[in-house]
């Protein structure tokens, strides 16, 4: 079985990812979640493996769900780097067999294509190690996935790669499609089509977690 890092963006999709851990754990494998702060709106860390804080109040556990500010223990109350601390984002890396991007939003879709790492997620995306396996699953508003730079950044995803190189002029499920017949390493969850949360209809929906889940067994197993 893998050890899945789960990144988690600020999607509303977000909200299926305790649902999502229980699968890929149900699965035999062992999860840790990365988060971006805007995804915490979506769920709660407390649903994960909780600590008993010092108030007796549960508390997040920063061994299953990471957040930025982990990066940098005690820089709120003014403490600074000391040699030999861990690198965060690189022990992410290393300790994962596989990461697994689920929801993707646009947001963060264009700052892993642009190469950005400005939060824990990204930073562990762009110090990657490239033999491992990746698999993300987009979740934006229809007008968003159909947007020209969503098709733009996810052929540049496969381009970071591994050097697979697509047709300029291929839209985003062409780019899906693809990614997941043609690339080693990298698996794209299709959307689906949907009533999605801000009640446009159409696609660009996150896929089922038991389909994202499905993708990762195919990936481990292939």
């Amino acid at each position: 079985m893998a050890k899945i890092l789960l990144g988690v963006t600020g999607s509303v999709a977000a909200i299926r990812t305790p649902l999502l851990n229980d699968l890929l754990g149900s699965a035999g494998h062992e999860v840790r979640v990365v988060a971006t702060r805007p995804a915490l709106y979506f769920f709660d860390p407390l649903a994960f493996e909780p600590l008993k804080g010092p108030d007796g109040k549960p508390a997040r556990n920063p061994e299953r769900v990471t957040l930025d500010e982990d990066e940098w223990p005690g820089s709120s109350e003014g403490r600074r780097w000391r040699r030999d601390e861990p690198v965060l984002h690189i022990e992410l890396r290393r300790w994962a067999d596989l990461f697994v991007v689920a929801p993707l939003d646009a947001n963060t879709l264009a700052k892993l294509a642009l190469g950005l790492c400005d939060n824990c997620l990204t930073c562990v995306w762009r110090a990657w190690d490239p033999s491992r396996p990746r698999v993300v699953a987009p979740a934006m508003n229809t007008f968003m996935w159909t947007h020209p730079a969503t098709a733009r950044h996810l052929r540049q995803l496969a381009l970071d790669a591994g050097g697979l190189d697509v047709p300029p002029q291929a839209g985003p499920g062409d780019m899906v499609r693809i990614i997941n017949e043609t690339h080693p390493r990298l698996r794209v969850a299709p959307t689906q089509v949907k009533e999605l949360a801000c009640h446009d209809e159409g696609d660009g929906a996150m896929a089922e977690p038991a389909d994202v889940a499905a993708v990762v067994e195919s990936l481990l197993q292939g």
